[in-house]
C-alpha cells in the first residue's frame, strides 16, 4: 500500500509543478490593447503599418432587430 501512495504523492508532485509553470507563463503574457482608443479592433504600434486597426468585430444584425418596434408590436398583438 506504500508503494501504491508512493507513486499517487510522486504523480500529484510533478502536476503541480507544472502547473506552477503554466500558471508564471500565464501571468507573465502582455495583454494586447483591444477596444483602446475607442477601437473595435487592434492598433498596429510599430512598423509600416503602425496606427492600422485589425480585426474590426462587426455582427449581423438579426431579423429581429431590424425592425421596427411598431412592427414587432402588431406581431405580438399588443
Amino acid at each position: 500500500m506504500i508503494e501504491r501512495l508512493k507513486d499517487l504523492i510522486a504523480n500529484n508532485f510533478i502536476a503541480k509543478k507544472i502547473q506552477e509553470k503554466n500558471n508564471i507563463l500565464l501571468r507573465s503574457r502582455k495583454e494586447v490593447d483591444i477596444n483602446g482608443n475607442g477601437t473595435s479592433g487592434y492598433t498596429i504600434k510599430e512598423g509600416e503599418h503602425k496606427g492600422t486597426v485589425l480585426g474590426h468585430i462587426q455582427r449581423n444584425k438579426s431579423a429581429l432587430e431590424t425592425k421596427k418596434k411598431d412592427e414587432l408590436y402588431d406581431e405580438l398583438g399588443y
